[in-house]
Order: C-alpha cells, then sequence, then structure tokens
C-alpha cells in the first residue's frame, strides 16, 4: 500500500508552503515573532512526514532506518549547539549552518550527476525527455552556488568568531580576479552542458570554491551583519538548486523563499549601512581601502563612574539607551532592563534607538532585549528616534561603536562614511560604555568619545549597569516615603 499519492503530496507541499509564508509574515514583527516560529515548525514537519513517505514508496520500508538515523544525527547536534551556544555566538553559527547547505548542494549535485552517468535508464530518460542539457545546467549551477556558499560562510564564521581577522582581504587586481572566477566558470558551464564530463565540473568546484573564500575574505568587519544576511540568501538559492536536481517542488519554493527574503534584508540593510548592495556581494568591489583606525588627534576624553552616571539619569526627564554587540558579549541585557525598571518607575521616559545593523547578526539586539522582557513599544528603529536626541537629557551608549560614530558624518574620507548613524551627539549628555578606548568592530577611531557632552565609564558593561542600578536604589532607599529623588 502505498503512503502517498501525487494528489496527497501537492496537498502537503502547498500547505508546507503556506505555513513558511505564514512563518515569515510572523517573524517580521516582535509581538508575533513567537508564532512565526511555530508556523515555521508545523512546516517543516509536514515537509519531513510527506518527504519519509515519498522516500518509503519508492525505496522501499527498510530505508526508514537510515532516515531516522541521519535525522537522530542531526536533531542531537542541533539540540546540543542550540543548547549551549550563547547570543555572542548566534552569529557564527548561523554562518556555520549557511555552509552546511552549500555543502549539502554540492553533494547532491554531484550524486545527481554520477547518478544520470552511471544509470543507463535515468541517461535514456534524460534524452527521451530532451532534458539533458537542463540537468547538466541544473548539475553545474548546483554545484557552484554550494561551493560559493560553502566556503563564503565558512569564511564568515571565522571572522566572526575571531579566528580570522576581520579587515577585508585586499589582494592586487582582486576585482578581475572575481570576475575571471565567474567568466571561467561560464565557459566551463557551456563545456559541461554539451559534453558533461566531469574534468570541467571538477574544475569548476576548485574556482567556486577558492571564489567564495575570496569574495567574503574582501569584504570589511564593518559589512558582516550584510554578509551573513547574504550567505542566508545563497544558502535558500543553493536549496532551490537542489530540489531541481531532486525533482521536489517544495524544495525549491522553501529555497526560493528563503533566497528572495535574504536578498531583500541584504539590500535593506545596505541602505541602513549606506553601502552598495552591487558593491558587497561582490566581495567589496568599489573598496579600494580597507578599514583603518583614524589617526587624527581629538583630544582628550572625560570619564564618569557609576554613582556620577545614576546622579544624571535620576536628574533626567528623557533618557535613551542605545545597545550594540558590546552589551551582547556582556550579557548586560538582564541589568539594563532592570535599570530600565527603576528609571521608569521614577517618572522617567526610557527608550532604546537601535541601528538596523546593531550587533552582528539582523536583529540581534532586538532578541536580546526581548529576552530580558523589555517592553516592545519602548524600543524602536534608528529612523523612529534619530530626531529625538536633541530633547534627550542623557544617552547611554551600551556596547555600540560604529553605529554612533559622527566620523560617519564628518569625515568624508573615513570608510564609513555616509552610514547612517544614531545622533547620540546632539543630546545634553552622552554616557559610553566600554571595556577601553579601542576602536569598534570596523577598525574606525570614535570622536564621539571625545565630545565635550560626553563621559567614559570603562568596565564591563554588566558591572558597571549593575552598579547604577544599585546607586539608583541607594538614592531611593533615602527618599522620604520613596518619592523620587532629584538632585540639583
Amino acid at each position: 500500500m502505498e503512503l502517498t499519492t501525487p494528489t496527497l503530496v501537492t496537498a502537503a507541499y502547498l500547505v508546507t508552503a503556506l505555513l513558511f509564508i505564514l512563518a515569515f509574515a510572523g517573524l517580521s514583527k516582535h509581538e508575533t515573532a513567537k508564532h512565526g516560529n511555530y508556523f515555521g515548525i508545523a512546516g517543516m514537519t509536514v515537509a519531513i512526514v510527506s518527504t519519509i513517505g515519498l522516500a518509503i514508496d519508492r525505496d522501499g520500508i527498510e530505508v526508514i532506518g537510515y532516515i531516522l538515523a541521519a535525522m537522530a544525527v542531526g536533531a542531537l547536534i542541533g539540540i546540543w549547539r542550540a543548547r549551549s551556544v550563547e547570543m555572542t555566538g548566534m552569529p557564527e553559527l548561523i554562518a556555520l549552518l549557511h555552509s552546511f547547505v552549500g555543502a549539502a548542494a554540492v553533494l547532491v549535485a554531484y550524486n545527481s550527476f554520477f547518478e544520470a552517468e552511471e544509470d543507463p535508464a535515468v541517461k535514456a530518460l534524460y534524452e527521451a525527455l530532451g532534458t539533458t542539457g537542463i540537468h547538466n545546467g541544473e548539475v553545474f549551477l548546483g554545484v557552484f552556488i554550494g561551493a560559493v556558499t560553502l566556503t563564503g560562510s565558512i569564511v564568515a564564521f571565522l571572522k566572526l568568531s575571531a579566528r580570522m581577522n576581520s579587515a577585508p582581504l585586499v589582494l592586487p587586481a582582486r576585482h578581475w580576479l572575481n570576475l575571471a572566477a565567474v567568466v571561467v566558470s561560464l565557459g566551463l558551464m557551456v563545456w559541461f552542458v554539451i559534453d558533461p564530463h566531469l574534468l570541467p565540473l571538477a574544475i569548476m568546484t576548485v574556482i567556486a570554491l577558492a571564489f567564495g573564500w575570496h569574495l567574503v575574505a574582501s569584504i570589511g568587519g564593518g559589512d558582516m551583519p550584510v554578509v551573513i544576511s547574504m550567505l542566508n540568501s545563497y544558502s535558500g538559492w543553493a536549496a532551490a538548486a537542489t530540489g531541481f536536481l531532486l525533482n521536489n517542488n517544495l524544495l525549491i519554493v522553501a529555497g526560493a523563499l528563503v533566497g528572495s527574503s535574504g536578498a531583500y534584508l541584504s539590500y535593506i540593510m545596505c541602505i541602513g549601512m549606506n553601502r552598495s548592495f552591487i558593491s558587497v556581494i561582490a566581495g567589496g568591489f568599489g573598496v579600494e581601502t580597507g578599514t583603518v583606525a583614524s589617526d587624527v588627534d581629538y583630544g582628550e576624553h572625560r570619564e564618569v563612574n557609576a554613582e556620577g552616571a545614576a546622579e544624571l539619569l535620576t536628574d533626567a526627564h528623557e533618557v535613551i539607551i542605545t545597545p550594540g554587540y558590546g552589551m551582547a558579549v556582556a550579557q548586560a541585557q538582564y541589568p539594563v532592563a532592570e535599570l530600565t525598571r527603576s528609571l521608569r518607575e521614577r517618572g522617567v521616559n526610557v527608550r532604546f534607538g537601535i541601528h538596523p545593523v546593531a550587533g552582528r547578526l539582523p536583529g540581534h539586539m532586538n532578541v536580546l532585549l526581548a529576552e530580558a522582557k523589555v517592553p516592545y513599544d519602548i524600543v524602536l528603529e534608528m529612523d523612529e528616534i534619530n530626531d529625538d536626541f536633541p530633547q534627550t537629557d542623557v544617552v547611554l551608549v551600551i556596547g555600540a561603536n560604529d553605529t554612533v560614530n559622527p566620523a560617519a558624518i564628518d569625515e568624508p574620507n573615513s570608510p564609513i562614511a555616509g552610514m547612517p548613524v544614531l545622533h547620540v551627539w546632539e543630546s545634553k549628555n552622552v554616557i559610553v560604555f566600554k571595556r577601553s578606548m579601542a576602536t569598534g568592530y570596523a577598525g574606525v577611531q570614535n570622536p564621539l568619545f571625545f565630545k565635550e557632552n560626553t563621559q567614559m565609564l570603562f568596565g564591563d558593561a554588566k558591572d558597571r549597569v549593575e552598579d547604577i542600578v544599585r546607586a539608583i536604589q541607594s538614592s531611593t532607599a533615602v527618599g522620604a516615603g520613596g518619592d523620587r529623588v532629584v538632585r540639583h
């Protein structure tokens, strides 16, 4: 008895595609993100069950053991990594997972090639349908996209995890090298489609692996959030290519959804960073210099302690907190949430300003703040809050650097020139939480640290925020009847 029929499979695929679309829609907002995840889980469950049914109908019940064994290994690895990874490690973990998709695409494409070459029945079927050339093109593109995704994702993982220098790799004539890789690969594709042999496919595989490595290695650390989104798009197209090879419409649809959404998100992030979308996907094309620290002498910085910061905050009426990757590293989101609650209880209007590329992953800061139960309605995007800084009494810059750097506006020759940033320096007071005066991930010095209205609070962000919370609570304890204590 067959477990599946064409009608049943088609219905399952339609339901799965709808659930994936609902998942994307849910993930677009904080309030519905949890439901979006549920829709995605449900869709993947339907997809897995229907795929297992197809496999059993085609190859017999004995394949169920292999399938369950593979699923068990994958599930154990996935559960282990999901439970052990910290939020600071999510960007590099996602990059590494993208490499698995690329590897799978390469392996499936090679398997499809060998199957067509070694099985006379399969080869005869393609010839009878007149689709031999189309199949060869699908194999070639599957290997190319998968190989680029594989090595590009590995480089992103190495850069994000600090196992590799985040500065862009600047080789002589690097753009010509990229162009040569594409042109040679196109020539090999024509050869392979006309006369399929292992040699052109193998040569292209080596070129594509090197191309993917160089493509991402040429992109500087400041642009890595866009790279992660871009690799997400690549992994989607790799999955779609795999779907064509496996004649699996659901995989084609799911891959196209991931690929197109990733590409659009990359485009939005490029706008948020004033980066050319073509430049980023072409490996930093047009960027002739790397991101380096400025040699300009901006003068002396001023420092403040936790008690002084607490005093400024308790005297304030409007406070904006702008978090960055440093908050994630210090795991300071929970004390930041406690600070927010303490100030709001005292009548201070506290809000958050989130840059589109704060952290090293789209939505990184939003997830951290949601994890700490910060209300969604006080977490605002850059465009929503940038005009409010002149009316703000105190801005807390917690672990952010490049996203609050006025050099993006004031210094035309800066590597981040033109990048939209949060105008925190326009507020009355700025307190910057940092471990040291080191530059940010893009390697650019920040003039904000030396402005008259800026004070530096050095040390671990979590410890310093906790110190401020204790100082505020201490001042509240001495207030009559618990009323807000305002110092003049």
